[in-house]
């Protein structure tokens, strides 16, 4: 079932839920249709099932980036230069699942609304933690409070998820992330 799931996240990722088709997910999971319905329900559940690993498979990549035993200021740069590599090249032209579904279906479909409000949430948490972690060690600026800092912070990280699908250069998202940061920090 997690190929399956993973499989399925793909075809999504690819074509959106609207533009996926069941002809799609069977193809996608090498299920027949009796199996995938008889192991999803349909469409919707095996999307938000797509769409919670995709969350949890970020969810765990930031908690690497910005582990507590790291020096934060480190973790933000980790954060930072993840997303622009994910946003830089082929990767940043496919585009986000989540945002893509938070464009597609955030305001339509409570359940999907409430998964993509949770990750930005719990992404804003981290960041939040980590800026929190620095301004204790004295390395924020003057003025600077982490909570409105990691909100713009994830604000701009999933902003650069949409200028991705233009192929930006790499070092030109690198320049505007350091810069980003360094209007934070001492």
């Amino acid at each position: 079932m997690d190929a399956a799931v993973e499989r399925a996240m793909g075809a999504f990722w690819s074509r959106g839920y609207h533009g996926t088709a069941l002809p799609d997910l069977l193809r996608a999971t090498k299920l027949s249709r009796g199996s995938l319905y008889a192991a999803f329900g349909d469409k919707h559940s095996l999307f938000l099932l797509a769409l919670d690993r995709y969350i949890a498979d970020a969810v765990a990549r930031m908690d690497i980036e910005l582990a507590s035993s790291r020096e934060p200021l480190d973790g933000l740069r980790a954060f930072l230069a993840g997303y622009v590599d994910r946003t830089s090249g082929a990767s940043g032209r496919r585009g986000c699942l989540l945002v893509a579904t938070a464009m597609e279906l955030a305001g339509q479909d409570a359940e999907v609304g409430r998964r993509v409000a949770g990750f930005f949430k719990a992404m804003e948490a981290r960041v939040t933690d980590a800026l929190s972690r620095a301004k204790t060690a004295g390395q924020l600026a003057d003025g600077v409070e982490p909570s409105s800092a990691a909100k713009i912070l994830v604000c701009f990280v999933e902003g650069l998820r949409v200028v991705g699908k233009t192929a930006p250069a790499r070092t030109a998202s690198q320049a505007t992330a350091d810069a980003l940061l360094d209007r934070f920090v001492r």
